[in-house]
């Protein structure tokens, strides 16, 4: 290949040219390290103009950057279009680093190495003056440091340009041409000026780079934050935002897809299954796992610090796994206060109606009595008519439920202090479900009991809890019109023993489940229930320093858990 460098020693002007020359070619390396392309394809460019500008058949550049080395090459094929290659891995040995194929003698690999770290006496043959090496004809052994050294190279002669980029990188920039004696010694002293550039070049490319990087880091994390923010919408709308915002954070931003999991559901963005390089954190809330942050280029990138992946792109992932963790503990500790908030305001409505319910049953109470007392009279009195006591008759009786629900209200309103002994919760069950069973078997429902053994016995009052079994299996049985399944289990948890009662019915809706423990409440119809059942079983319940927690769904049934504390009430407000 002709050279760009057509001047001869001879013509006036010749060294002035010249520099002018090596000038524009160090700007054009300088320009292209600021034009924030990657790294294999600056060093494709600087090689292509090394080649293009000297006329060689092949330029090779080694770096090693402390932590990782690579070997670009550009050399002209048989058909005259120039072939380039790039090989990058971790930094290796110190006999191994700087080493070109498997061919080369290790003996040029060390003198190449102390050349680009510049540990060698300039005074030595074949040294130009400012640090350049010049081998003229491989053919000759080359000596250095007193050693002479053979270089098998298809190549007759080689001009190597050591440079310097930062304290612990160092490369070389190695002219290669078939023609002996093809570069002159005051072109390969330009040559050394502008591998000098390229040190340079390289250091401000990589400051350069890294601030970009910092920038597109702190731009994703400022993003992210700001979706993060939005509390108003659905977390799993927050978690696919979110995961939109990483991809343009990575280095190959334009091959990179995001996936943000979260108790096994995927939030991705286009494209993520196709992945060939991946990289992930987990996240975590409370220290513990709940699913993790992933991002993969779809097409293979060149080796970096993690696979094709830069050592701050880990840290960021870690950074944005760590604030979706916190997100995720800020976004439940809401939801529980307003949970709690909800409870709260809950029982203080239960508290109202109670006081409420009170009073008018007070009121009630007196003229129903004296109905009831009187229409008792009237039944004794000798003479009264067939009819007349027939309809006393249903006085009495509408009067006497009219009392059994004035009571159940006041239970509810002022439930009596529990008779404390112990007992067994499943024998209770068993016993109470006696019964139950022929209501259960006339509605086609398999009762299934699932007691935990060796339950340890607590403080209650046998009776008020016969009620609650009674009525939750009873409401469980109405649930299930046409069959089911009917589940009664125990459980030792945490300080309490739940008593569990489960149904595969029809469920209740958010609104319903909301209602269920209100006096009146029901959704049976009209002459079928008082309402008062579930008020009465969440009256003893709190009354035995318990609590009732319910799950259920439309069409997928319910499940009532009763805690009992394993402490009675007294001992229970006493460490309070």
């Amino acid at each position: 290949m002709d050279s760009h460098l057509s001047h001869t020693p001879g013509q006036r002007g010749y060294s002035r040219k010249l520099a002018e020359e090596f000038c524009a070619l160090s700007r054009r390396i300088l320009r292209e390290a600021n034009s924030g392309v990657p790294r294999d394809e600056f060093t494709r460019m600087v090689l292509s103009e090394f080649i293009e500008f000297s006329g060689c058949d092949e330029v090779e550049m080694r770096v090693n950057e402390g932590s990782r080395y690579y070997r670009g090459v550009l050399k002209t094929g048989p058909d005259g279009k120039f072939r380039f290659s790039l090989k990058t891995n971790d930094c290796p040995q110190a006999q191994e680093a700087f080493s070109g194929d498997e061919s080369e003698d290790q003996n040029v690999t060390r003198m190449l190495q102390k050349l680009a770290r510049g540990d060698y006496d300039s005074k030595q043959p074949g040294f130009t003056a400012n640090g350049a090496f010049l081998i003229a004809n491989c053919a000759t052994p080359v000596m250095f440091e007193g050693r002479a050294i053979t270089v098998r190279s298809v190549y007759q002669s080689l001009a190597i340009l050591p440079f310097t980029i930062a304290d612990n990188s160092h490369g070389l920039i190695i002219l290669k041409s078939r023609q002996p004696g093809f570069f002159r010694e005051l072109e390969v002293e330009f040559y050394q000026g502008v591998a000098q550039s390229l040190g340079v070049a390289f250091a401000d490319r990589r400051a350069q780079a890294a601030l970009r990087e910092r920038v597109k880091e702190l731009t994703c994390l400022y993003e992210l934050d700001q979706v993060l923010s939005r509390e108003e919408k659905d977390i799993g709308e927050i978690m696919k935002a979110a995961a939109e915002k990483l991809p343009p954070a990575w280095l190959h931003s334009d091959i990179a897809s995001a996936c943000i999991e979260l108790d096994g559901i995927r939030y991705e963005t286009s494209g993520f299954k196709n992945a060939v390089h991946r990289q992930s954190a987990v996240i975590r809330v409370h220290g513990v796992p709940r699913g993790k942050v992933e991002v993969v280029y779809r097409e293979p990138r060149p080796v970096l610090d993690e696979g094709p992946f830069l050592k701050e792109e880990r840290n960021l992932i870690e950074a944005v796994a760590r604030e979706i963790g916190l997100f995720i503990e800020r976004w439940e500790a809401r939801e529980e206060k307003a949970r709690l908030e909800l409870q709260l305001r809950h029982a203080d409505r239960l508290a109202t109606i109670g006081q409420l319910a009170a009073g008018i049953a007070h009121e009630l109470n007196e003229p129903l009595a004296s109905i009831l007392g009187f229409s008792q009279l009237l039944q004794k009195m000798p003479g009264m008519p067939e009819p007349a006591l027939r309809d006393l008759d249903r006085i009495v009786k509408a009067a006497l439920h009219a009392r059994g629900v004035i009571n159940k209200l006041m239970f509810f309103a002022r439930p009596r202090p529990p008779q404390q002994m112990s007992i067994s919760v499943n024998q209770l069950i068993t016993e109470s479900m006696y019964f139950v069973q022929s209501r259960c078997a006339k509605a086609g429902v398999q009762v299934v009991y699932d007691l935990a053994p060796d339950l340890p016995e607590i403080q209650a009052d046998p009776t008020q809890l016969q009620q609650v079994v009674i009525n939750l299996a009873v409401n469980a049985v109405q649930a299930m019109p046409g069959g089911g399944t009917l589940t009664l289990a125990t459980r030792k948890k945490d300080g309490f023993i739940a008593l569990i009662v489960q149904d595969t019915g029809v469920g209740m809706s958010e609104e319903v489940k909301a209602q269920i423990f209100l006096p009146f409440f029901t959704t049976k119809p009209v002459g079928e229930g008082t309402g008062l059942g579930l008020s009465v079983v969440h009256g003893i319940v709190t009354a035995h320093g318990g609590r009732i927690n319910v799950e259920s769904a439309p069409g997928k049934g319910s499940r009532f858990e009763v805690l009992l504390p394993l402490l009675t009430p007294k001992e229970l407000q006493e460490r309070r």
